[in-house]
């Protein structure tokens, strides 16, 4: 038979390696088509092994269909159809650029955008919150989640957003999702081919290229003093306008009620307009309350409001949600009936019961403090380490602002020299979805101070002095 058996090996896998020898003796040809195998007797003799051992690996050959028994007759390979051998140029491995390894973060600091302080998060009382979902919804967590989500999450969530962002809405318009890239890209699957959009620009680069790959006509608007240019969407004739008023992304901008209203009109004047309102991290604020949504403020029903709980929570939870109005929620419907609900049910309920026990606010109060100070303790040092070479634009929201910098240095060359130096940043070069950023002696840099903690704000700025030095 061709098998060696190692007894050296764990006992219990004795099985396995009957089963990988009679295999390979199968996939090179050493067995024939139809040939008869040993009796399981026979063969747990000539290996000096248990018949059980024999007979669980004769199982999974039959199993796999490598072998068929015939009743009272034993055994036989089964006739397999031949692998193709390829010649050797068209057997690859794995590129060595595509390969992956564990990421180094070992002395980096992070002045991105992106993070945010996980180490603050309330576990225990999430846990807590968990362990309550699991004793509540045990039927819940056995069944497929309905498509939009569980209604009495969707319900948590109107009444919270309703309170903390003025969002008019029931729970039958919000549609849960494992993110926002996943919620905009079943919105704008529900359009038409002949669909145009227009975005921000600078902007989302996401968005952007999604919209794009979707085959969408896609047009980059500039922004003026007081948001995206109203000129210009009217010049490319938008369907749907993307848009973060509450606290611009990457500006940092906050969109005034005129440019709000104008929006507004806009919407209201045709058929089919749209407004697609992102609220990223509008629950941060700092020295004056929340701005409303402009969702808040729509009385024709154009806003679809986008919100989510990656800057609050958990980023790797994946929790976000979009509010419909009232005329696309049947076409969602019927668009997505066979839509299976691609979050996790019990992190939905834990959500559920943490917002509801008021310990979702209470962490919202408190990484509002604790960001404000990191973000003023940032300012700060930038200001006194850099003086006349640079210019902030401080707006009191958000977990990020706009970093201007006099230099003779390219984007590239203060990309790298960053990389170089374990200082994670972002250039506004980056967010620039259409026309090149201006390279004259300027370089700009959106700065993040979410994931900064406090004792290290003064080497991540000498760092970036250094960088630009």
């Amino acid at each position: 038979m061709f098998i060696l058996i190692d007894k050296q090996r764990d006992s219990d896998y004795i099985y396995q390696q009957i089963y990988e020898g009679i295999k390979e003796n199968i996939l090179t040809g050493k067995l024939k088509a139809k040939e008869k195998l040993p009796s399981k007797r026979s063969l747990a003799e000539q290996l000096n092994v248990s018949i059980n051992s024999v007979s669980f690996g004769y199982e999974q050959l039959l199993a796999e269909g490598y072998i068929y028994s015939i009743e009272r007759s034993g055994y036989f390979v089964e006739n397999i159809t031949k692998f193709i051998e390829q010649e050797k140029h068209w057997i690859q491995k794995l590129p060595r650029e595509l390969k992956e390894g564990p990421v180094d973060r070992d002395g980096w600091l992070s002045l991105s955008h992106m993070a945010s302080d996980t180490s603050l998060f309330p576990f225990k009382e999430w846990l807590k919150c968990q362990e309550k979902a699991i004793k509540s919804y045990k039927r819940e967590l056995s069944e497929m989640s309905y498509s939009q989500g569980p209604y009495v999450v969707r319900e948590t969530i109107c009444r919270m957003i309703a309170l903390t962002r003025g969002v008019k809405c029931e729970p039958e318009q919000i549609i849960i999702g494992a993110g926002t890239q996943l919620l905009v890209g079943q919105l704008m699957e529900m359009n038409s081919k002949g669909t145009v959009v227009a975005i921000e620009n600078p902007g989302y680069v996401r968005f952007y290229q999604l919209l794009k790959k979707m085959n969408l006509t896609v047009h980059p608007v500039s922004l003026d003093d007081q948001g995206i240019n109203m000129t210009e969407i009217e010049s490319v004739k938008a369907d749907v306008v993307f848009v973060t008023p509450s606290h611009q992304f990457p500006t940092g901008k906050i969109m005034p009620i005129s440019r709000r209203i104008e929006l507004l009109n806009w919407a209201a004047q045709r058929e089919n307009r749209y407004i697609v309102e992102d609220d990223y991290d509008s629950e941060f604020k700092y020295g004056t309350d929340n701005i409303p949504s402009l969702q808040s403020l729509d009385r024709n029903q154009r806003v679809i409001y986008m919100g989510t709980f990656s800057k609050t929570v958990l980023p790797g939870l994946r929790i976000s949600y979009m509010v419909l109005p009232p005329e696309l929620v049947g076409e969602y419907r019927e668009h997505y009936s066979n839509f299976i609900q691609y979050s996790n049910s019990l992190m939905l309920f834990t959500l559920q019961f943490f917002i509801e026990s008021g310990e979702y606010a209470r962490h919202v109060k408190r990484m509002n403090h604790q960001y404000d100070t990191r973000r003023k303790l940032l300012i700060a040092e930038l200001q006194q380490r850099f003086r006349e070479e640079i210019d902030i634009e401080d707006v009191s929201a958000g977990l990020h602002f706009l970093a201007h910098f006099h230099t003779g240095k390219g984007y590239q060359e203060i990309e790298e020299s960053a990389l170089r130096s374990k200082l994670e940043i972002y250039s506004m070069r980056r967010f620039m979805l259409k026309k090149s950023v201006n390279y004259e002696n300027r370089i700009s840099l959106v700065l993040g101070f979410a994931n900064l903690r406090e004792e290290n704000v003064a080497g991540a700025v000498e760092r970036l002095y250094d960088v630009f030095h």
